[in-house]
């Protein structure tokens, strides 16, 4: 394939099916030498299965490529920190660490429980920082005591998180939050020449086979639609090339690839200091202002995309 990776030690969680499965053997197909991370849960979280994660290894290894398993819960921070050690250990570096692991237990607010609350934000937003955090410190130390100044950091958002879906005001709110640590933590790391970049991807696996957009879709369209487009990107963002490129949030889907560029200052007033007297002030803000994605009819294009009227 390429050798964009060549020599680089990769950690990717969830790295057992989908769009992460793609990343680890295309990561591999470019020289990088792969934990492969994944609890081999079920979608909801339930379960654990280390299988999907030890064929994706024996895939690699079959290919001529190094990798070992790594059946960690990614939210458990002192498992995280041995899993960035294992690295270390096994391969004798850590130089790339991408932040995939995920569930959904999708319900409307009203019906949604405490628990599935805390398990998908638990999954996603902890499972983002423990990794992120023992990656951070080894970096940083290996900098201070003279060492290369290289690391590469690709966290997973949604589409539902920086535009919204109906339904997942867990998932969503843990992907929004994924997208806010990524551009907070691309600053706080650069100085140690480490980039954090960030994907919103849209792609047809067993998450999404029933959701809305996907489940329709026929033989090709799955594979127009197959998580190894999101891979693509992914890996040229660990590679040198990327140096210049970090607090991205990218999105996704298929051959299409663009950056995300939500929450930007839009129209701006001077208050007035009686509330009653903000209605006009407040209609013409209103009136300037752009609508969010899906609130004003229009389809967000690509499957995955909410493109629901609010």
């Amino acid at each position: 394939m390429g050798n964009l990776c060549e020599g680089r030690v990769a950690i990717v969680t969830g790295a057992g099916r989908g769009i992460g499965r793609e990343h680890a053997l295309l990561l591999a197909e470019n020289g990088a030498k792969v934990i492969v991370n994944d609890l081999g849960g079920d979608t909801d979280g339930s379960g654990d299965d280390i299988s999907p994660a030890q064929s994706v290894v024996e895939e690699i290894i079959a290919m001529g490529g190094e990798a070992v398993v790594n059946g960690a819960n990614v939210a458990d921070f002192d498992a995280a920190g041995e899993m960035i050690q294992q690295a270390i250990d096994t391969f004798g570096s850590c130089d790339i660490l991408i932040n995939n692991a995920g569930i959904l237990r999708d319900r409307m607010i009203f019906s949604m429980s405490e628990s599935d609350w805390d398990a998908v934000i638990n999954v996603h937003l902890k499972g983002t920082f423990a990794p992120t955090h023992h990656a951070a410190v080894y970096w940083r130390e290996k900098v201070k005591a003279g060492g290369e100044a290289f690391g590469r950091i690709v966290n997973t958002s949604s589409p539902s998180g920086i535009y919204g879906n109906v339904g997942q005001s867990n998932y969503g709110a843990a992907k929004a939050g994924i997208a806010a640590f990524t551009l907070i933590t691309a600053v706080e790391l650069a100085k140690y020449g480490v980039t954090v970049n960030c994907l919103a991807p849209g792609a047809y696996t067993r998450m999404t086979a029933e959701l809305p957009g996907f489940s329709g879709l026929d033989e090709e369209g799955q594979e127009n639609f197959g998580p190894r487009w999101i891979s693509v990107p992914t890996v040229w963002l660990c590679s040198e090339a990327a140096q210049n490129v970090t607090g991205r949030v990218f999105d996704v889907g298929g051959q299409k690839l663009g950056i995300a560029e939500q929450w930007r200052l839009g129209p701006t007033a001077v208050q007035p200091d009686d509330p009653e007297e903000l209605t006009e002030v407040m209609a013409q803000l209103m009136a300037d202002a752009q609508p969010n994605s899906g609130m004003d009819g229009k389809p967000v294009e690509g499957p995955g995309r909410p493109g629901k009227t609010l």
